[in-house]
């Protein structure tokens, strides 16, 4: 059984309707990406599993319960965590205030704020600063912690390298296999195609709100996936 399913997933925002019987499969333990361009539906994707957007209840199964109807509270506790795109930190509070509102959730797991000051080791130097006097690298690594300070099984990660120096995305995802051994498993919102199928052992590509392609990215060819994500 897998730990996520997403079945013939519909989304709407108002009248416009963002997705169109997206289904896909997420096995514990990998790391799959989700690509396609610009207003493709990645981050609505996200949303909806992570209960910021309504759908039916029997739409997204996590470890074989439906959750679709459930917000965004409930999973959080029930071990799904999202790190949003465009970071989202609270500007009033400092890095170390930051994390420990992840931690807020209370769930028992192996993070907490040495661990992720272990995996951020910059974190620790700057825990006293306001998060937003961080570059947006060290900004989304508060990110990162902040959603690992809720102990998820399941982590959701939309656009991680978008705005960061390419340097920066390499230590970023670098880290990912080390949050997999601790039982987290991941899923990618990605534009930078090249990272995202470095960094998975499967990938989908959504275009206009449907699933064009997927499957291990070995086993993908340049043709398929540029023919999947542009249409053509």
């Amino acid at each position: 059984m897998a730990l996520l399913e997403v079945n013939a997933l519909d989304a709407f925002y108002g009248d416009f309707q963002a997705l169109f019987g997206v289904s896909l499969k997420v096995e514990e333990g990998q790391i799959v990406s989700v690509i396609g361009a610009n207003g493709a539906g990645k981050s609505t994707l996200l949303q909806s599993i992570a209960g910021l957007i309504k759908s039916a209840p029997d739409m997204i199964a996590f470890d074989g319960a439906p959750i679709g109807a459930m917000r965004a509270p409930q999973l959080v506790r029930q071990g799904i965590a999202l790190i949003p795109e465009g970071r989202r930190l609270f500007s009033s509070l400092s890095v170390g205030e930051n994390l420990l509102v992840g931690g807020q959730v209370g769930r028992p797991g192996p993070w907490t704020l040495d661990r992720v000051f272990d995996l951020f080791p910059n974190l620790k130097h700057r825990k006293d600063q306001r998060s937003t006097s961080l570059s947006g690298g060290e900004q989304q690594m508060v990110a990162f912690g902040r959603a690992l300070m809720t102990n998820p099984r399941l982590l959701l990660c939309d656009e991680l390298s978008l705005g960061l120096a390419p340097i920066v995305v390499k230590e970023i995802f670098a880290r990912l296999p080390e949050i997999v051994r601790e039982g987290v498993t991941v899923v990618i919102v990605e534009q930078d195609i090249v990272q995202a199928l470095s960094a998975s052992s499967h990938v989908y590509c959504l275009q206009e709100g449907r699933v064009t392609l997927g499957g291990p990215p070995a086993q993908l060819s340049r043709e398929a996936i540029k023919a999947a994500y542009f249409g053509v």
